[in-house]
């Protein structure tokens, strides 16, 4: 093999290691970006948990000022939900809990009446 072949293959290895430094920068630069994608939704997330947490504290003085039982409207919500989805799940049947909910809407709207 001459130094012509030699040429070929070192200008081959030279192409080949450009175009790895090539990846390796952009591969470099997506991770910067990545992490400061990262960062910034860590700070969001921070920011909505202060503010739930304070929205929170909030809706609890004014449940207690209001002599509302915050437990268990949110344990009536955690049922209407499961009840809900599991609903969701079975399309075409109606649940005993779906069907008293639907009787005691009925009760309520006749004795409006």
């Amino acid at each position: 093999m001459g130094l012509g072949g030699t040429a070929k293959k070192l200008q081959k290895v030279t192409d080949m290691a450009e175009d790895v430094y090539t990846r390796l920068n952009d591969l470099r630069d997506q991770v910067v970006e990545m992490r400061e994608t990262t960062q910034e939704t860590s700070d969001r997330v921070d920011r909505l948990e202060k503010e739930a947490a304070e929205m929170r504290a909030l809706l609890e003085a004014l449940a207690e000022r209001e002599d509302i039982d915050v437990e268990r409207v949110t344990a009536d919500a955690h049922i209407s939900e499961a009840e809900r989805s599991t609903a969701a799940d079975a399309p075409g049947e109606t649940s005993e809990a779906d069907d008293a909910s639907e009787s005691d809407t009925v009760e309520e709207t006749e004795s409006e009446i």
